[in-house]
């Protein structure tokens, strides 16, 4: 195999939470997303990591901050502009990526979690 590609850092799925619920948006909060507690730490997430929020109901895409919600509650609220984005009851996927190392990230397998969907707790 070549070596062109030793040193090269690529960005892989890191995280992801598949299909939440948009429990709260509130317009008028500094911004971001809050995420339960429960679920952060199910899906390797840290507070202020960079997040994708993908909205399967309207087709939005976005990037934003995760800051800590209660844990146990299966609180998802979008804060700030993002809010305009979504309706509560949207169905969302909430993804992180990082970079690694090609050869690294060949044997890299993310962090998936699959919660239930009406009440965001883990399965």
């Amino acid at each position: 195999m070549s070596t062109r590609y030793h040193h090269m850092l690529i960005e892989v799925v890191k995280s992801k939470i598949h299909k939440v619920s948009i429990t709260g948006a509130n317009l008028h909060y500094v911004g971001s997303i809050t995420i339960d507690e429960d679920l952060m730490d199910a899906a390797n997430l840290i507070e202020n990591e960079k997040v994708h929020v993908l909205n399967l109901n309207n087709g939005e895409r976005l990037e934003t901050y995760v800051i800590k919600g209660n844990r146990g509650t299966g609180d998802i609220f979008l804060n700030g502009a993002a809010a305009r984005k979504v309706i509560i009851g949207d169905i969302t996927i909430i993804m992180s990526f990082a970079l690694m190392d090609f050869e690294e990230a060949k044997l890299f397998k993310p962090t998936v979690i699959f919660p239930d969907t009406k009440t965001n707790k883990l399965i």
